[in-house]
């Protein structure tokens, strides 16, 4: 009987341990799907061009032009088959002398506003430059007069008076008193007795004129318009040189 038993319960230990395990239940998985990223673009930023310049396309480009190199000199040649070199920067001025074509001279200087040009040499006089062969550009040449360049002063007579000096609009009337010339006095019989200097503002362009007269009046333009301010004087011109200036007060 004890045997009965122990083989019993044997038996069922072998039954238990040939049982397979029970697979533990697993739940199934479930995927969480996250919603997909919203995508906001990033805008490309906006391009503002810095203007190069503060004019605009309808502005005038003002136009500054280079200033001339001064030189102290040039060299030039005479082109007319005469010309006259005068003690003055104008045909009004008195005759020095007269140099022929071809000859070789050396400018060194000009005025204030016309084209006449300063020679060198123990005697220096005054040449018109469209008669000459310039071996450069004048314009460069220092301004002598009024200044360095001075007029021959005569011994014999006195300045004139200016009477007055009227504006009209852009005219200009000066009177002066007289000063008489004695006889033989003149260079010749074309020579002009009295000359008006002005420097003055026409057309825009500011200009030099030697104005020569008989008479004891005279009237000429002077425009606004220049930066540089208008003046002017007055010589009493005789064969022995030039009495004054005498300024004129400007209107």
């Amino acid at each position: 009987m004890r045997t009965l038993i122990l083989a019993l319960t044997l038996l069922l230990l072998l039954t238990t341990a040939c049982t397979p395990a029970s697979t533990p239940t697993v739940a199934p998985m479930t995927e969480t799907i996250l919603p997909a990223e919203t995508f906001t673009p990033i805008p490309s930023p906006t391009l503002t061009e810095v203007p190069t310049s503060t004019a605009t396309a309808t502005e005038a480009l003002t136009f500054t032009p280079s200033p001339i190199p001064t030189v102290e000199n040039l060299k030039a040649s005479v082109s007319a088959d005469l010309l006259s070199c005068r003690y003055g920067p104008g045909s009004e001025y008195l005759f020095l002398y007269g140099l022929r074509k071809g000859a070789n001279i050396q400018l060194i200087g000009r005025t204030n506003g016309n084209d006449w040009l300063y020679v060198a040499g123990k005697n220096p006089c005054w040449v018109k430059a469209e008669f000459l062969s310039i071996e450069g550009d004048y314009q460069a040449l220092p301004v002598v007069y009024p200044g360095i360049a001075k007029l021959p002063k005569s011994p014999y007579y006195p300045p004139t008076t200016v009477l007055s000096a009227m504006r009209t609009g852009n005219s200009v009337t000066v009177e002066w008193s007289d000063v008489p010339l004695r006889a033989g006095d003149e260079e010749d019989e074309s020579m002009l007795h009295y000359i008006v200097e002005v420097w003055h503002c026409e057309g825009g362009q500011y200009l030099f004129s030697p104005l020569a007269t008989n008479d004891l009046m005279i009237t000429f333009v002077d425009e606004p318009g220049c930066s540089q301010p208008s003046f002017g004087r007055i010589f009493v011109q005789e064969k022995h040189g030039f009495a004054g200036p005498t300024e004129i007060p400007w209107p």
